[in-house]
């Protein structure tokens, strides 16, 4: 496994085996707070990421015991004056921005508080883990402001427009169990392995083609909120562009010849 740090608060775990790489939010004194510099990291280490043809892959994680991101850093927040807040809005998107545009599948692991900008990147992937101990919700109506980092968008997308709006005007907390109810999260399992349930189902995902991968990831994204002959075209282009590849040919051979593929991943 090699590391790779993006600033002081997050660190990117490239595991050798699987093609599974780890985006760890590692500011621990704050609970994960977003601050300026560590939403400027955290875009950085997408960036990174999103280019690394090798990384098939990204589980999100948080190095704090009790909790997965807690949100913004309202204490950097209210020191700001007015032009201030306005500069640091887009480094702050950027953060979002840069998960929810990986190339590849994503995976988010949450334990503890995953609240406010700290639950909207968990959104931002496409399957979200929790353990037993999450608390999850977006709080921002009860500061004066409203979900900014994509969750009036995503959460809608997960839950329905009703069940999104009694979320979001309610400012509640949702426990884990119920979260899990509610679809606000996929998978719940016992406290404490969070982390390692999402790298598995990385591994499931990582052996995969990682052409076919980002071919049907951008046809998921991309077809969202389309109507079904508008998809159905998206579909359509996302098939050819992976129906003539180095994975399509080898993952018929292999499947012919009754062995495992080896991905040319072209």
């Amino acid at each position: 496994m090699s590391e790779e740090r993006f600033g002081e608060f997050v660190l990117v775990r490239r595991h050798e085996q699987g093609h599974v790489a780890e985006l760890v939010l590692d500011r621990p004194k704050a609970m994960n707070a977003v601050s300026t510099e560590m939403a400027r990291s955290v875009a950085g280490a997408c960036a990174a990421l999103g280019e690394d043809r090798d990384v098939r892959v990204v589980v999100l994680t948080s190095s704090h015991e009790r909790a997965f991101c807690v949100g913004a850093d309202l204490k950097e927040r209210n020191s700001f004056s007015d032009a201030e807040l306005v500069r640091q809005r887009p480094v702050a998107r950027g953060a979002y921005t840069g998960v929810l545009e990986l190339p590849v599948p994503t995976v988010a692991a949450v334990h503890g508080f995953a609240l406010g900008g700290g639950f909207e990147l968990a959104l931002a992937c496409d399957v979200i883990v929790a353990d037993r101990t999450a608390v999850v919700g977006l709080p921002e109506v009860s500061v004066g402001v409203i979900p900014g980092g994509g969750g009036t968008q995503l959460l809608p997308r997960r839950v329905g427009a009703a069940r999104a709006a009694e979320l979001i005007f309610s400012a509640r907390r949702v426990e884990a169990v119920e979260a899990g109810e509610l679809g606000l999260v996929d998978q719940v399992v016992a406290e404490g392995r969070d982390r390692e349930s999402a790298l598995e189902l990385a591994a499931r995902i990582a052996g995969n083609s990682p052409v076919g991968l980002r071919a049907a990831k951008r046809a998921l994204r991309l077809g969202q909120g389309l109507d079904l002959r508008a998809g159905l075209e998206v579909e359509d282009a996302a098939w050819r562009a992976v129906a003539f590849s180095g994975d399509r040919a080898e993952g018929v051979a292999a499947f012919n010849e009754k062995r495992r593929p080896q991905w040319p991943g072209e």
